[in-house]
């Protein structure tokens, strides 16, 4: 029993440990190929990664059957996914543009707010009030990203507005999933709702590269020419966004929602230090403090929310 136990436990720390390489992996990358690499093509980068996914979900699931496929039952919730993967690819489009002119522990502070947003959009959405206290918890993670921008000696307006951006659609996505995907009948795990969205984001993706980015392929075959690394970092990228998602889905099924929230919260605060240790972005002293505040007001928002249940 204790031996199965102990098991156990070295199983979900293992899970963790892949949930926080994979996740921190592919921000860093992200990083790399369009700041310091060069490779200045966001949109074209989100269309490789949402191929890697539509593709490894399908063999995660239909091949290797890791989770139990669902189909869609009708047009309706199909054009629901659509919704949801219009605006996933907002989402990850904006968070990736940013990457070109923030520092990563900046992009992360900005991140932390995703509760705000969820809170903003929950309450116009679907007129659901929060208790009082759940509110004020929100102050000093707004105030917190605030000192940190006054602070921060990388700060490119145009990068924060996209960071923004990314973070509202974050939280709008959650909203919207939790709307349109509610009933019994509908709802999906994240892996389905994964393989169903991916493919429909790489067709939003395709037209939208292509008009964007233009001949991006041709340039990326002649970067592939004269550095051949090129190839392998956007494989090993796109990979790695599929292997966020499918340790997100299993560090939830074996510990909890809270569990995950707690583990995020600690997530970036690792992100911020490796990525300061390897990029060397000047940090000060205002910037940190006002992402520690930001990061204590996650942590009272995530208690005052478990205490309102």
């Amino acid at each position: 029993m204790s031996a199965t136990k102990s098991s156990g436990r070295f199983f979900t720390i293992g899970l963790v440990a892949s949930w926080y390489s994979s996740n921190i992996g592919v921000l860093l990358l992200n990083k790399y190929l369009l700041s310091n690499y060069g490779f200045k093509y966001p949109i074209f980068l989100t269309m490789c990664h949402m191929t890697a996914c539509s593709l490894l979900s399908y063999i995660a699931i239909v091949w290797m059957k890791m989770v139990p496929m669902q189909t869609i039952r009708s047009r309706v919730q199909f054009m629901k996914i659509s919704a949801l993967s219009l605006i996933f690819c907002a989402s990850v489009v904006s968070g990736n543009i940013s990457l070109r002119y923030l520092p990563v522990s900046f992009n992360q502070a900005i991140g932390a707010t995703t509760p705000f947003f969820t809170a903003v959009f929950a309450y116009l959405m679907t007129l659901k009030r929060e208790a009082w206290l759940t509110y004020v918890t929100l102050i000093p993670v707004v105030t917190g990203v605030v000192i940190a921008s006054g602070g921060e000696p990388s700060f490119h307006l145009f990068g924060f507005i996209m960071c923004v951006g990314a973070t509202a659609a974050r939280a709008l996505k959650s909203v919207v999933q939790g709307i349109l995907l509610s009933s019994e009948g509908e709802k999906l795990n994240s892996m389905n709702l994964l393989m169903y969205m991916a493919p429909i984001a790489v067709v939003l993706l395709l037209p939208t590269t292509l008009l964007m980015e233009e001949n991006v392929v041709g340039i990326t075959l002649a970067l592939a020419r004269d550095d051949i690394r090129i190839v392998w970092f956007l494989l090993f990228n796109s990979a790695l966004a599929y292997f966020v998602n499918l340790t997100n889905f299993l560090v939830t099924k074996h510990t909890s929602a809270l569990t995950l929230q707690v583990l995020g919260n600690a997530k970036g605060a690792v992100a911020v230090v490796i990525s300061i240790l390897i990029f060397r972005n000047p940090v000060s002293v205002t910037g940190m403090l006002g992402y520690t505040l930001t990061v204590i007001g996650v942590i009272l928002y995530s208690e005052a929310k478990k205490r309102s249940k």
